[in-house]
């Protein structure tokens, strides 16, 4: 008889959020699966949050869902890093799985904590990094490996280049952008980053109000390369304010170029489809008319007994509009339950995610050094604090 798969939700309404990405309906539709418990502190339409995760039982306090249900895997949905490690920690000791919203935390020392507890409890912890998932990045990931462009040589990535740009945008957006680039291209060995604000370079006093709890920040004009192997450099910047998606423009992306050509996503999360991806065949500058042209993708990976994705539940709460986080989060999800059965890593795991927040720390201390900082890190601790 097949497995049963457990499934509790733990989704605080309570706090205000930007908007969440839509981990609380990601195990819908998927066979041997039963979302047993929905928690949340916050009972105003109740029936409705329920009739989203489908599940069967509310609760108002994770700890007493993990003790009462002893779910195999348990979801947390908030993206506010300063939120998951004491949800993980008491999860992991009870030995439980985890899927879990980016940031992973905002805490370098609390991430090689969560390192620590994935060894010890012998559980897997699964981070939505949905990229890592996504057609559009997988196919890229193809053909850079199949030589298409030739041998890479740079990774130019953007986060959103918003009113959070700077500091903010690179934890919430950047890590996505960080997090691709190891995915395309290994660990990196080496950071060199320059950060201002107004124009003048940052200090370790410097601090700035966040729109969200996101740890310490500060700047709102980025700019850090990465020395990844094989000689590709990866570029990450983020500047305040640059014109979005109402005029038309995509900031946040990569684009990777080769000897041969480039590949370039751009990430827009209020259409569909989210990400298209396109190639340009000439050994061209990515600045000069370089022929760029839409590669077609097939999907080929299908879900044995799952129902169709019911993407009429776009734009609903806490649901983007585009249909890629849908479809990101059930690969990354049945991905996390292979990984559990397999005893392998997820494809996307808290090793990964603590690559892409180490990432993050180095471009801070390379700033404030003003030097070329080697990763990984000795210091474990913020370069603001």
């Amino acid at each position: 008889m097949s497995r049963i798969w457990k499934i509790g939700i733990v989704k605080d309404s309570s706090k205000p959020m930007l908007g969440l990405h839509a981990l609380h309906v990601a195990f819908r539709g998927l066979p041997n699966v039963e979302v047993v418990a929905h928690v949340d502190s916050n009972p105003a339409n109740l029936g409705q949050k329920m009739a989203y995760t489908q599940a069967k039982r509310h609760y108002s306090d994770y700890v007493e869902m993990l003790d009462q249900e002893k779910p195999d895997i348990v979801v947390l949905c908030s993206r506010h890093p300063g939120d998951h490690f004491a949800q993980i920690k008491a999860a992991a000791e009870r030995g439980c799985h985890i899927y879990c919203e980016k940031p992973l935390t905002a805490d370098l020392r609390e991430a090689d904590e969560i390192v620590k507890l994935v060894s010890e409890k012998h559980i897997k912890i699964g981070v939505a990094h949905p990229a890592r998932y996504s057609l559009a990045y997988l196919t890229m990931k193809r053909l850079i490996e199949s030589g298409e462009i030739g041998t890479p040589f740079t990774a130019y990535g953007r986060g959103k280049c918003d009113h959070r740009g700077g500091g903010e945008d690179m934890i919430v957006l950047g890590t996505h952008i960080l997090d691709l680039q190891t995915f395309l291209f290994g660990e990196p060995q080496r950071v060199w980053a320059d950060i201002k604000t107004n124009g003048c370079a940052i200090s370790k006093q410097d601090r700035e109000k966040t729109v969200e709890p996101i740890g310490p920040a500060v700047g709102d004009d980025i700019y850090a390369c990465f020395n990844f192997p094989n000689g590709v450099r990866g570029i990450f910047e983020s500047r305040r304010n640059l014109p979005g998606p109402s005029s038309g423009i995509v900031q946040m992306g990569l684009t990777v170029t080769g000897s041969k050509g480039a590949l370039s996503v751009r990430f827009n999360d209020s259409a569909t489809p989210v990400c298209n991806l396109r190639m340009s065949r000439k050994p061209l500058p990515p600045e000069d008319e370089t022929g760029f042209e839409e590669v077609p993708l097939t999907e080929t990976r299908s879900i044995h007994g799952a129902m169709p994705l019911d993407y009429s539940l776009c734009g609903q709460p806490d649901i983007p509009i585009a249909s890629f986080f849908l479809d990101a989060n059930r690969f990354a999800v049945v991905d996390l339950m292979d990984a559990i059965e397999e005893d392998r890593r997820p494809v996307s795991n808290v090793f990964n995610a603590r690559t892409a927040l180490e990432m993050i720390y180095g471009v801070y201390a390379s700033s404030l050094a003003k030097r070329e900082i080697e990763l990984p890190l000795a210091d474990r601790s913020h370069p603001l604090e």
